[in-house]
């Protein structure tokens, strides 16, 4: 704690004396020992939803025993369950039995209906190969909106950047990369260095290797760009914010 920092609501924990915490259950960890607790019985139905198959089971399966979520087909299948999250990606299950198969924006699982626990040993097969969805989401949320990882390569990244309406980014600058905004939807009010205009749909702007930069949605609408990034480095922590009306360091 004594490492920590605030994230506008958020305390986030030092990472290093996090990772050497026991990975045990919080139920263990903390509230079997808290001596300011009490307990009392609860007699109703309940699921923790704690994996595929209670998901299955809570979702009404249809006469064959098959629940079909998203954009799903099931053709001569039974008690399975089929989920896509995405909306660009078709599940379509052909006699399948006691199948799961979830997918999503960056991951599909297929898999026995009966091995539903073991999903948490593809986790760590992933995170043991350094495999990057294993921890990240697709889609990243910030207090101005979110964005999304379009494409990726070793010396570009192209993201989709959607700023609620009010929105704004913080000033800031990277050392590594340089960007090309390009407005989708909406209008953007954008700054770079001392220089500050409208930039509307169809219109693209160029933010230069270190220049001071930000980027305000002050319309009704959400906006939405193209983000083209070039450079040696293009993580997140290339970041020197100088302002920021989120308060974030």
């Amino acid at each position: 704690m004594s490492d920590a920092i605030e994230d506008l609501d958020f305390i986030r924990l030092a990472e290093e004396p996090w990772k050497e915490i026991q990975d045990i259950s919080i139920d263990y960890a903390i509230m079997e020992k808290a001596p300011n607790l009490s307990v009392v019985p609860y007699d109703g139905a309940w699921s923790d939803l704690g994996d595929w198959q209670a998901v299955h089971r809570e979702s009404a399966p249809d006469a064959d025993g098959n629940v079909i979520q998203g954009s799903a087909i099931a053709l001569d299948c039974a008690g399975s369950l089929l989920r896509s999250d995405d909306p660009d990606t078709r599940i379509v299950g052909l006699g399948l039995t006691d199948v799961i198969a979830v997918a999503t924006g960056d991951a599909v699982l297929v898999a026995d209906a009966a091995r539903a626990q073991d999903v948490r040993l593809v986790v760590e097969r992933l995170q043991a190969e350094g495999a990057r969805d294993a921890d990240d989401f697709r889609r990243t949320y910030r207090p101005w909106g979110w964005y999304e990882t379009l494409a990726l390569g070793p010396r570009f990244q192209v993201k989709r950047i959607v700023v609620k309406p009010g929105g704004i980014l913080s000033l800031q600058s990277h050392q590594h990369r340089a960007e090309h905004w390009v407005v989708v939807e909406g209008t953007a009010t954008v700054t770079i260095g001392g220089d500050t205009r409208l930039v509307t749909e169809n219109e693209s702007v160029y933010v230069p290797l270190g220049a001071k930069h930000r980027m305000e949605n002050a319309g009704k609408m959400p906006m939405v760009l193209i983000e083209v990034q070039t450079g040696g480095y293009l993580g997140e922590d290339d970041i020197s914010r100088f302002e920021d009306i989120y308060g974030r360091g």
